[in-house]
């Protein structure tokens, strides 16, 4: 039986600076919602943008040097099958928490024994007045907002964000294929021309989601602590933003890449994977388009 040599690279202290950036966002990210300042949050996020690039940077470098067996490169896949299947983990539990929220949870506020405590409360969602309101009026913490995000008529179907949004990321996910299938044919031109476009729609997502948020906090009254919904509306849809921004700079860097000549027909994994992401980001985006602003 043929064996093949395992490529082990030396010892890095790469590992825990990418710790270290994780730890100190997480810690800057708690404190910036509790009232404190980004600072430490941003210091994380520099201290592992810094990591990535260095710890990516010298796995390209490896593999144009061919270093790369094909026992290492199909753990490649499996990593980033895996990374994958813990995001879809992460996106599932805000998804159920939205469906305990809208399907349990207000249900039973609104049942016969708390609307003696709650007269008048509403039991439906969008939660557009919450039991805090009903309880204190205008001394309630917890505040509704004026209006929600949900499908707005046909009479403003062009003008609503979502729709423009959900539009934008469904085509950047052809697109995506296409630049896919052209590199799969050593079309580079072509690659980079449908992949450029990829990139320019993940851009132009970005820039009506925060056109959405200032509409929503500004016009609206839909903020973060606008009771359940609220919370629920912003997680969801900041956290998938998140997940975009990060799409979209990987895609950045795929590009960048294609220009400097690297991937062909036969080599062409860090892409592929960053395809693959794409597509997740899609998919969560017609979820959260359905859950989120459709069924409202």
């Amino acid at each position: 039986m043929s064996t093949e040599n395992y490529y082990v690279p030396e010892q890095s202290r790469l590992p825990i600076m990418a710790a270290t950036g994780l730890g100190t966002m997480a810690y800057g990210a708690g404190s910036w919602v509790q009232g404190g300042n980004a600072i430490f949050f941003l210091v994380g996020t520099l201290i592992l943008a810094f990591t990535l690039y260095a710890w990516f940077s010298l796995v390209i470098k490896e593999n144009m040097a061919g270093m790369n067996s094909d026992q290492l490169k199909r753990s490649y896949v499996w990593g980033m099958g895996w990374f994958i299947f813990s995001e879809v983990m992460f996106f599932a539990v805000f998804f159920g928490a939205l469906y305990y929220i809208r399907n349990l949870a207000i249900p039973w506020l609104g049942n016969d024994v708390n609307a003696l405590l709650w007269e008048g409360f509403e039991p439906a969602w969008p939660l557009m007045t919450t039991p805090d309101m009903v309880a204190n009026g205008d001394a309630a913490q917890f505040m509704g907002p004026d209006e929600n995000m949900s499908f707005p008529g046909w009479d403003k179907l062009f003008s609503w964000l979502p729709l423009w949004n959900t539009i934008i990321l469904m085509s950047s996910s052809v697109t995506v294929h296409i630049a896919h299938t052209a590199i799969k044919n050593n079309n580079r031109g072509k690659f980079l021309l449908w992949l450029g476009i990829t990139v320019v729609m993940g851009a132009i997502f970005l820039v009506l989601q925060v056109e959405e948020y200032i509409e929503a906090y500004q016009h609206m009254g839909l903020t973060l602590e606008s009771g359940a919904y609220g919370t629920t509306f912003f997680m969801l849809t900041g956290f998938h933003g998140a997940h975009v921004t990060m799409g979209t700079i990987i895609l950045l860097v795929q590009f960048l890449r294609g220009l400097k000549g690297h991937f062909n027909s036969e080599d062409q994994f860090g892409f592929e994977a960053a395809s693959w992401y794409w597509h997740f980001v899609d998919v969560v985006w017609v979820g959260l388009f359905l859950f989120v602003y459709i069924l409202a």
